[in-house]
């Protein structure tokens, strides 16, 4: 049965080729090939990859990505379609599921949204609710800097607290929205945003949102 992680790394990997090596991304600095490189280092060299959060082991990340920032676009395309290596924990079902589904979400929305013809996926509800679970498990740690209260709100109501404080701001929309909101892809994301005006002034131009 294929899974989300898988469905969404082949339509990461199908974008990225369409588009080719020098097209704009929402990651600030980074054109496709550097967000097709990140893709390959975080899966294939976790002797770097750590440098993402580590900042010990952040000049190590960055040789490891350019030496695969200068290898052929085809190659690195490829790499994401086959996957990681074949002793990674990735290769285990479950935990790819839990640390790509939303990985490869939103790196596909990067690609998407930076486009000026892109328009809105149509989620399923079952991809919505998974999103939605992760976004609940994640929220305060994404919103830990927010630099003021937040509150996500899906439309039926349910929300999720990431970061207490006032004043409150309450973020409202579709799981997938709010889950690129709170990576920080604020500009992009289709929510509404309500809330003391100097506060969702601040929240829209929060650069530590995410990780």
């Amino acid at each position: 049965m294929s899974t989300f992680a898988k469905r969404e790394r082949l339509l990461l990997a199908d974008l990225l080729e369409a588009e080719g090596p020098d097209a704009p991304t929402l990651c600030e600095g980074w054109r496709t090939r550097d967000l097709a490189a990140h893709v390959v280092v975080r899966e294939r060299r976790p002797d770097a990859a750590g440098g993402i959060l580590i900042k010990q082991l952040a000049p190590r990340l960055e040789r490891v990505m350019a030496e695969f920032t200068a290898k052929p676009y085809e190659e690195l395309i490829q790499l994401i379609r086959t996957g990681p290596p074949r002793f990674s924990p990735f290769q285990l079902k479950q935990v790819d599921e839990l640390s790509n589904t939303v990985e490869f979400y939103v790196h596909t929305e990067d690609v998407r949204r930076a486009q000026p013809d892109w328009v809105p996926r149509e989620l399923d509800q079952v991809f919505q609710d998974t999103l939605w679970s992760r976004l609940e498990r994640s929220a305060r740690l994404m919103g830990r800097s927010a630099p003021t209260g937040l509150v996500l709100r899906r439309p039926d109501g349910q929300t999720a607290v990431a970061h207490r404080g006032t004043p409150v701001v309450t973020v409202t929309g579709e799981p997938s929205e709010l889950l690129l909101f709170s990576y920080g892809r604020q500009s992009a994301a289709k929510v509404e945003v309500d809330g003391d005006k100097d506060a969702v002034a601040k929240l829209h131009e929060a650069k530590q949102l995410g990780i």
